[in-house]
């Protein structure tokens, strides 16, 4: 369309120089609108003179002595001088002046109105560049005004594509610094800056005297908060209060849960809370009536502050809005700052449940202790493990300090050591048996009937909790199949005979120096298990997983290609958990553990054409954070003995308080008449080792628990879908600017029902968006309905709402922006114009 001026030029310059007789026409572009497009008008009959102020008497000579003949047209990019001045004064008195008004012309392309004719003019400065008329002309705009069209400079000049005023704002303060924004430079040397403030006040009310880009941002912020919380704005904040709420939380809210600019709209908002001193007043306001607002990182802070002090005092009751610790994390956590402060929200609910229910209480029968552990016991560990793996993920945690002491205490003394000391007592009571099936029996029962290749990951010491985080992970893996159940292990619950228990053998046993032999060979390193399980399969192989997680596909298929079984040792936990300089690190690598293994699975599935896996581990582990105090070691005598720090493998059982005993001949199914003994609780034996926080080897349900995870991964893909959600409030019509709605997930996540995030909102037939934004993380796993519903507020744009037009609700994909759902709502609500009046 921006050639149309010019052609428009064109066809009447060419109008000009018809017929026969020689014509010159004189033409003044006073602004020097046309001198980029001078060279590109095509003239058919004439030519181009460029007059410049010095060289008329030149152009005078020329025309009237050298060039008879020729038609011209004399080109002057300025003002026709005066005729003291203009040396051409009758030379143009026998010729033509052509006249070209830009203002004009641009109404006429752009089929504006001739009333707004003037705005043009006013703005002409802006339209002496191709590039920017060309941009204007881009963004189509079918209804011309004022406001229209200098929100179409404004967009322009902000590189923006479409012309709207919210994204002129949204440029202005999320690309440059409040004080000499350069756009607003650039409004200001094209007469734009009175245009823009006007616009601040139409669309979210703000009028200053002195406006300032700042106040502006602080008027969106107090005006969002005075919605948000539940009581009064302070009186200092009150004159920054605007009546047009619903178009400044839409605007908020659309920045706020912005992908692309959600870093700077914190940016922002963290300059907003020290403008406004927002730690010295929400401090003195109730949490209770702010938990709502989270548009500031600072209320977060609070709100974790409030939080804390709870769990210090062990206030698990403790509620805001109804809503428990847990659920006010669950809540925080899927709010904008989630992500910011997503450790502390899941030390918070981790802490809360040992607190709450990490208590143990002793049961009768080593079948009742063993069903609460593989039911609910094991979930305290897995809480420990988390409280700790994102405690450590903080920089500073004085904050958490009084409560990582409580959460140590009762993990420790409430739990571990009473729920260890009830399972070696009812275990003792039992002769040993759980009846669960003997790890040791592994090979027999698993692997040496198997039908098809299949791949034995051994993860040294993945204990069986972090087999249940791993087993979660592979259910909501659409290609996965998978069941989890546990063995009883060995005691001593340690490496040399773990692992030799999983491999296949005749007879397990030990010289007399305590090395561990399966059929009377050797089984410590991959190359001696290699040779065993050959024994019993000969189309096999053991390999470390090290050596195999970086290779190609090639490399791959050659280790499994003809084999029936391949063992694979994997060792994470127990190369960082053995380390006195590592230990601590021990949950970051279960949590690493768990990744390598899963993607490992899917690898080796799709790379080397095997689909059977069991995963399993030697043993298990104990960790506590506070290291035991030399006092509480227990202190032994016996001779010739293999010692750790969990057990003492010795030819006499150990005669000491707080010690059980078990014949080594009893554990191995054979006549040795050693003894193995360990701690009856979560101690440890007074012996030299590497660290004392990460401990194995001994009889607790962590320790002697060993994960038997099956998994088969399908060959072709599971079908499967998103969560879906649908509206529950039975409404046509929205009466108010402020409206909350109910919805419910229709179905629970499971493996073939995929979590997926939404995006909600109202908006015109013409897709204008009306509303907020509200994002919705359909991911409730509940089966009963009523615990999958919610309710979303929505705070529509202050505008006129015709009834007779269509307007929709409307919920879009996130992932793949495909809309959902779309239910037509009938606005009917009192329109408050600019004076507070109704109309």
């Amino acid at each position: 369309m921006a050639e149309l001026n010019l052609k428009q030029i064109t066809d009447k310059l060419n109008a000009e120089f018809v017929g026969d007789v020689r014509k010159l026409v004189f033409w003044y572009d006073a602004n020097a609108e046309f001198q980029e497009d001078i060279n590109t008008i095509e003239l058919e009959n004439a030519k181009v003179l460029y007059l410049e102020p010095d060289n008329q008497f030149y152009i005078k000579y020329f025309l009237e002595c050298e060039d008879k003949t020729t038609n011209y047209l004399i080109y002057a990019p300025f003002p026709k001088p005066n005729i003291r001045e203009n040396h051409l004064f009758d030379t143009i008195q026998y010729s033509k002046e052509f006249f070209a008004d830009r203002a004009s012309l641009l109404t006429v392309d752009l089929g504006i109105d001739e009333r707004y004719k003037p705005v043009i003019q006013h703005y002409i400065k802006f339209f002496a560049n191709k590039d920017r008329i060309q941009k204007f002309y881009d963004l189509e705009i079918d209804n011309f005004t004022r406001s229209s069209i200098e929100v179409a400079l404004m967009s322009v000049l902000c590189k923006s594509k479409t012309c709207s005023f919210e994204e002129v704002l949204r440029v202005i303060i999320t690309d440059d610094d409040f004080v000499d924004n350069k756009y607003l430079q650039e409004f200001e040397k094209y007469d734009l800056l009175e245009a823009f403030w006007q616009q601040a006040d139409n669309n979210f009310g703000y009028n200053d005297a002195k406006p300032t880009l700042e106040k502006l941002v602080i008027t969106m912020f107090v005006t969002y908060i005075a919605k948000a919380i539940r009581t009064d704005v302070p009186q200092a904040w009150k004159p920054f209060v605007s009546y047009k709420s619903g178009n400044i939380i839409a605007f908020i809210d659309n920045l706020m849960n912005s992908y692309i600019y959600g870093e700077r709209y914190d940016e922002i908002a963290d300059k907003v809370f020290n403008a406004i001193n927002g730690d010295k007043y929400f401090a003195k306001m109730e949490i209770n009536d702010i938990v709502d607002c989270n548009i500031f990182s600072g209320i977060d802070k609070l709100l974790i502050k409030w939080m804390i002090e709870r769990l210090e005092q062990e206030d698990i009751g403790a509620k805001l809005n109804n809503k428990s610790i847990d659920e006010l994390c669950l809540q925080q956590r899927k709010k904008h700052y989630g992500k910011r402060f997503k450790n502390e929200y899941f030390v918070i609910e981790n802490a809360f449940a040992i607190i709450s229910s990490g208590k143990y209480h002793p049961i009768s029968g080593i079948n009742n202790v063993l069903k609460f552990y593989l039911n609910e016991g094991f979930k305290i560990d897995r809480r420990y493990r988390y409280f700790y793996y994102h405690l450590d993920s903080i920089e500073d945690t004085t904050a958490f300090e009084k409560v990582r002491e409580l959460v140590e205490n009762i993990y420790t003394n409430d739990y571990l050591n009473k729920i260890t000391v009830n399972w070696n007592t009812e275990f003792t009571s039992a002769g040993g048996d759980t009846g669960l099936r003997y790890q040791k029996n592994f090979f027999a029962n698993h692997i040496n009937n198997a039908k098809e290749r299949t791949v034995v990951i051994i993860s040294d010491a993945l204990r069986y909790e972090v087999a249940h985080t791993l087993y979660e992970k592979l259910q909501a893996d659409e290609k996965c199949i998978s069941s989890l159940n546990a063995m009883q292990g060995v005691l001593p619950s340690y490496t040399p005979l773990g692992m030799a228990s999983l491999l296949p053998h005749k007879e397990l046993s030990y010289t007399d120096e305590y090395e561990v032999l399966i059929d009377a060979k050797p089984c410590a390193t991959t190359e001696q298990r290699s040779r065993i399980l050959k024994n019993y399969k000969v189309n096999s192989n053991c390999i470390q997983f090290d050596t195999m997680k970086n290779m190609k596909r090639d490399e791959l298929r050659e280790i499994f290609t003809g084999q029936d079984v391949v063992y694979v040792y994997h060792n994470q936990v127990d190369a960082r958990g053995d380390a006195s300089n590592t230990e601590n690190e021990v949950f970051t690598a279960c949590e690493e553990a768990i990744e390598e293994i899963h993607t490992f699975m899917r690898r080796v599935s799709s790379l080397a054409n095997t689909h059977h896996f069991f995963v399993t581990a030697d043993h298990g582990f104990i960790y506590k954070r506070d290291k035991i105090e030399a006092n509480d070691k227990i202190s032994f005598k016996a001779k010739s003995a293999s010692t750790g720090q969990r057990y003492v493998i010795s030819p006499d059982a150990i005669n000491e308080d707080g010690v059980n005993s078990i014949s080594l001949g009893r554990v191995l199914g054979n006549k040795d008449d050693r003894y193995v003994s360990y701690p009856i609780a979560s101690d440890i034996f007074k012996v030299g080792g590497a660290g004392q926080n990460f401990v194995h080897g001994g009889c607790s349900p962590q320790e002697l628990l060993v994960p038997l995870l099956e998994v088969k991964v399908e060959r072709g893909k599971k079908e499967t879908t998103s969560a879906q959600i649908a509206l529950v409030s039975l409404t046509n019509k929205i009466t108010n600017l402020i409206t909350t709605l109910d919805f419910v997930q229709t179905e629970p996540v499971s493996d073939v029902v995929k979590e997926t995030n939404y995006r909600v909102y109202f908006i015109s037939d013409d897709n204008e968006k009306i509303s907020n934004e509200n994002i919705i993380v359909a991911d409730k796993k509940d089966t009963d309905t009523a615990k999958r519903m919610f309710r979303l507020r929505f705070s529509l744009k202050n505008k006129k709402y015709d009834k007779s037009q269509k307007y929709y609700l409307v919920a879009f994909d996130d992932k793949n922006d495909i809309e959902i759902f779309r239910h037509e709502i009938v606005m009917d609500i009192a329109f408050a114009d600019d004076f507070g009046f109704f109309g």
